[in-house]
Order: structure tokens, then C-alpha cells, then sequence
């Protein structure tokens, strides 16, 4: 018998799948889907829509299709920083969980994400969490919201422990399929907890010898959202790695830059030391922020490295 769905979670071998009638299947991946030149480390990932084999005497299914994605993400595999680790597919936003206090802001993680968005046509939302706390963070951090806000993206300061714009956030996520990322630590389990009452995430405190955040998800899941929608938990990490981009390319992804690109003196202007260059005259001026343009540099700097690694290979 053939059904199709949606695949909920996978863990390499064996992925959960939404059936269309709305049953849950767990269904293995069908050789053939292994063979060929495959560039990504995971064939199958949370929100392919998938055509399954089954029989009326295991409970269990074979998934032996996998449909074109509308979209996905991707980052650089942890470890190998040339093979891509596809996180999820046919996503209509993402939303970036971050805090600036309880572990401390990082602006490298944060723009990493966001560029990578761009670069794959995704929507992203900024969450600063744990609003509560906030009394704790420095000037600098403190200026955050206004730093994204300028960048162009819509930022939702939250408290999920306090209560604090939860309902913001569900009227955001309403009727979408939205991937939610952050750093380990940053909330975003006890955030995903109030928007799905019943779910019940794992969460955990920050450790206390490092102040860092402690892994609580270990796989990408999908899950219902009450109102509609389905919402996607991707693990908590330490790192974001940007891949599959050119140096530049890059620029493009920075929104605040993207809209001052055109009165650059230069068509090839890569924004660090050409003369005439709209993005660092505008950083100068605090239209561009300094945070900001510290990540487009490092970030800048990896893709030649991996640029120059690329030609000699």
C-alpha cells in the first residue's frame, strides 16, 4: 500500500512519519535513496513530504520517495566543514532564539544564522529571551534589539518563564511551518514547552563551571502547533557554520548592506578597505553596526579560506 506524509523526525536509520490520514508511522529509508552521489549527510530530513511503502502486517513502513523540497536549510556538518548537514525542508520562517544574558549574547552565532536564512530564501524572526533577566546584561548587549531591528528584521523580546509576549509569538507562528534555532541554553525549550502545552521538552540549566548551555535536543523534531502550523526543534549548538557561498555573495546576505550595495564606487566592492564603499561610510555614521560588520569580516575571512581550500583540491 502506498501513503504519503511528513516526515517528523528522523535519526538516521528510521524516521517518524505524519501520514496524510494522520497517523504516525515509523518508517526505515529504502536502499536505492543511499545510492548516487549524495552531497548532503542526511537523504532524508524533518519536513520532506515522502511517498511510503507499507503492509497491513508490520506496523513499521519503507520510505521509497522523497518530493521536490520547496525550500531548505543548511549548514556546514560539525566537524566537516565541506559536507553539508541539511537541518530541515519546506519551511515558510525561521526563528532565531537568542538571550542576552545566561549564556551571553553571541553576535557570531546570531548573524551566521541569519545570513544563512538569506541566502535560502527564509524569513527569519529575531526572539530575545529571558527579558527577566535582562537587568543583568551589559550596555553593549543591551543594545541588540535596536542593532536587528535597524539590520531590517522584526525582533520579539520574550519571558517564557513570566509569560511575557508568548502570545506574540503564537500569533506569529499561526498557519506556518516555522524552524526554530538557537544556541544551547538560550531558552528555547521552556519557550517551545509554553507555546505546546502537554509537550513537555526536556530543558536544562546552564552549567555551572563553563556559564555555557547544556545540549537538551539531539535530533530535529516537528511538532503540531495548537493554532495550526508546525513548529521545528533543532538541537541546541555552539556553533554555526556559513557553506555553499561564494566571498561575494556574502554581502547580499546582510540586509543593512544588500540596501546600500548600489552606491558602492565599485561593482566588485567587498566592503573592507575600497575606496567609495557605502557600507563602511555608513558604518562610520552608526547606520551600520559595528557588531554587525565585525561578523561580515569573519565570516568573510572562512569563505576565502574555504575558497582557497576549494582550488587547491
Amino acid at each position: 500500500m502506498a501513503l504519503t506524509g511528513r516526515v517528523l523526525k528522523t535519526t538516521g536509520s528510521w524516521s517518524e512519519v505524519l501520514l496524510d490520514n494522520g497517523r504516525i508511522l515509523n518508517c526505515r529509508v529504502k536502499g536505492k535513496l543511499r545510492i548516487g552521489n549524495v552531497t548532503t549527510t542526511n537523504p532524508v530530513i524533518v519536513g520532506d513530504r515522502v511517498s511510503v511503502e507499507t503492509d497491513d502486517v508490520e506496523d513499521v513502513g519503507v520510505i521509497a520517495e522523497v518530493a521536490d523540497r520547496h525550500n531548505y536549510i543548511v549548514r556546514a556538518s560539525p566537524g566537516r566543514k565541506r559536507q553539508r548537514h541539511v537541518l530541515a525542508a519546506n519551511i515558510d520562517q525561521a526563528m532565531l532564539v537568542t538571550t542576552l544574558v545566561e549564556p551571553d549574547f553571541k553576535p557570531g552565532f546570531a548573524d551566521r544564522f541569519l545570513v544563512t536564512c538569506e541566502a535560502y530564501h527564509i524569513p527569519a524572526v529575531v526572539v530575545l529571551s529571558k527579558e527577566d533577566l535582562w537587568h543583568k546584561a551589559s550596555q553593549e548587549d543591551a543594545t541588540t534589539a535596536s542593532t536587528y531591528g535597524m539590520a531590517g528584521y522584526e525582533v520579539v523580546r520574550v519571558s517564557a518563564i513570566k509569560g511575557w509576549q508568548v502570545d506574540e509569538i503564537r500569533e506569529l507562528l499561526a498557519g506556518k511551518t516555522t524552524l526554530v534555532a538557537g544556541q544551547s541554553g538560550v531558552g528555547k525549550s521552556t519557550l517551545i514547552n509554553k507555546l505546546i502545552p502537554g509537550l513537555d521538552l526536556k530543558t536544562a540549566q546552564l552549567s555551572g563551571y563553563t556559564g555555557k548551555g547544556i545540549h537538551t535536543t539531539t535530533f530535529a523534531c516537528m511538532f503540531a502547533l495548537p493554532d495550526g502550523g508546525f513548529l521545528i526543534d533543532t538541537p541546541g549548538v555552539k556553533e554555526w557554520s556559513v557553506t555553499d557561498m561564494r566571498p561575494e555573495e556574502l554581502a547580499h546576505y546582510f540586509p543593512e548592506f544588500k540596501a546600500l550595495m548600489m552606491d558602492c564606487r565599485f561593482n566588485n566592492c567587498l566592503h573592507v578597505d575600497e575606496p567609495g564603499c557605502a557600507v563602511t561610510e555608513a558604518l562610520a555614521t552608526g547606520r551600520v553596526a559595528a557588531s554587525r560588520y565585525g561578523s561580515y569580516l569573519t565570516i568573510l575571512g572562512e569563505l576565502r579560506e574555504l575558497a582557497h581550500w576549494e582550488i587547491e583540491d
